[in-house]
């Protein structure tokens, strides 16, 4: 095996794989040809279904037989044969752990259906018990909102594992957005749809030999996840060597394969201009490193106009309101200081909880009898979004 490692094999991914040992590769990572007819160097990417299909059970069969029990495989498929290509390898032995979606900007211009802008993402594992997930690694893990919205002192200093499906919030008026930066209540990098964009014709991470290539920064988290230093990473279809080259830079050992002679040999000048230890190129969280949209050039006299409002001065905001305000505010802040979890009415009725808010109140000059804070803290809470209101009813 070792006399494989650190090399883009050129030749046919079955019979490269077929002549490892078997049980030998820890983590698999495959972008194969679609089977939509896309014209690569020396392979044109249109088979008969039924062809396709057992073609990709012959070559995912010999991924299944190089991973070491206790192996991670990727698979990253468009729409035309996401499910087929899943029941496949469900039938060869993988189990799913994860179906993640890939979305990204600037995709295939469609004139009779809607822009295709994503890619799937099936993570199997050949063990349903026994696999590599490293949950605890502070790299792999974001902020939970409790530490970022609430500033809950429940909230694990840790951070949290990514979601698996990105929400748009009902406060969110429109029904959607032009780029996803646009929304901050949707695509964090803690859920299962990544955002990360394509690796167009401009960008400086392109490698410019190959027509497809994925995002170092998606590599990396998968990478980062499901292997650890030091062990052995495949691509079945190298092409623009990026899997391999993410691998290099994470200390990750590596083999390829790769049909095209051409591709092979631009892919190995490419891991050979690559070091361990190299940053990866792309932003790790493209959506908060690119403006948002009403931030551009074209935009510029309606945000002179907003900062002309902004300017004016508001209007004296009379007496009566400033004391209710301040009074549900007091509420508010007594409430959380209980770090409970429930109705207001349900926490109130424990006579220790309850008594513990009561003496919050006085202590911040809340004034009122223990029947009007109790029916004032129900109205306030009742009022607020589901955002702002989720740390009363949920221990998430």
């Amino acid at each position: 095996m070792e006399s494989k490692l650190g090399k883009i094999h050129n030749g046919d991914c079955i019979e490269g794989m077929n002549s490892l040992p078997e049980g030998s590769v820890d983590l698999v990572f495959a972008d194969p040809p679609f089977n939509i007819g896309y014209k690569y160097d020396v392979y044109e990417d249109k088979m008969a279904a039924e062809d396709y299909l057992k073609w990709s059970n012959e070559w995912m069969t010999a991924a299944h037989r190089a991973l070491k029990p206790d192996g991670t495989f990727w698979l990253a498929i468009g729409d035309d044969f996401a499910a087929e290509l899943k029941l496949e390898a469900q039938k060869i032995g993988f189990h799913c752990r994860s179906w993640v979606i890939w979305y990204y900007t600037f995709g295939v211009n469609c004139k009779y259906k809607f822009t295709r802008s994503h890619t799937h993402l099936f993570h199997f594992v050949k063990d349903r018990k026994t696999f590599t997930f490293r949950s605890e690694d502070l790299d792999n893990r974001v902020p939970s909102a409790r530490m970022l919205v609430y500033n809950d002192r429940r909230g694990n200093p840790k951070g949290r594992l990514p979601d698996d499906t990105w929400i748009i919030p009902p406060e969110v008026d429109q029904t959607y957005a032009l780029r996803p930066q646009d929304l901050e209540e949707c695509f964090q990098p803690n859920e299962s749809d990544w955002y990360f964009p394509r690796v167009a014709g401009t960008f400086k991470e392109r490698a410019g030999f190959h027509g497809c290539q994925m995002p170092e920064q998606l590599l990396g988290r998968i990478i980062r996840t499901c292997s650890e230093e030091n062990e052995i990473v495949m691509d079945p279809f190298s092409g623009s060597a990026s899997t391999l080259v993410v691998s290099k830079k994470l200390g990750r050992r590596f083999v390829g394969f790769e049909l095209s002679e051409e591709y092979a040999k631009a892919g190995t000048t490419r891991l050979d201009q690559t070091n361990a230890g190299d940053t990866l190129t792309g932003a790790p969280e493209p959506k908060m490193s690119a403006p948002q949209t009403w931030q551009g050039k074209a935009n510029k006299k309606t945000r002179q106009q907003q900062a002309a409002l902004a300017a004016k001065p508001a209007a004296p905001v009379p007496l009566d309101q400033r004391i209710a305000e301040a009074i549900n505010d007091g509420l508010l802040a007594a409430w959380k200081s209980l770090n409970a979890v429930g109705t207001v009415e349900d926490v109130l009725n424990d006579e220790a909880t309850a008594d513990a808010f009561y003496a919050k109140c006085e202590e911040l000059g809340i004034p009122g009898s223990r029947t009007f804070l109790a029916e004032r803290l129900s109205g306030v809470v009742s009022q607020l979004p589901l955002s702002q209101a989720a740390f009363c009813f949920s221990d998430e």
